[in-house]
C-alpha cells in the first residue's frame, strides 16, 4: 500500500500515511484518524493538502522492525504493524 506525506495548513505538521490510491484526506481529523495520532490543540477541520512525494509503495520485506506509516497508528488501510 502505498504511503503518502500530507501537511496541515494550520499547524505546519508533515505526517506520512499509508492508505489506497483512490483515497484524499482533506482534514487534520482525517489525516490523524489515519495515522493513528491524537487531534490536539490544531483545529479538526483544518485542511491538509498532499505534498508531492509520488506516493511509495511500501513492500513487507522492507518494514523493519518499525510501522511504515511513521506513527506506529492504524492507518486508514489497516496497519499490519499495529496489532
Amino acid at each position: 500500500m502505498p504511503t503518502y506525506d500530507y501537511q496541515c495548513e494550520v499547524n505546519q505538521r508533515v505526517v506520512e500515511v499509508r492508505h489506497g490510491m483512490g483515497e484524499q484526506l482533506s482534514t487534520w481529523q482525517e489525516l490523524c484518524e489515519c495515522a493513528g495520532i491524537e487531534v490536539g490543540d490544531t483545529p479538526a477541520d483544518a485542511p491538509v493538502h498532499k505534498l508531492a512525494n509520488g506516493g511509495q509503495v511500501v513492500q513487507s520485506a522492507s518494514l523493519g522492525s518499525g510501522p511504515a506509516c511513521g506513527a506506529g497508528g492504524g492507518g486508514c488501510g489497516g496497519c499490519p504493524m499495529a496489532s
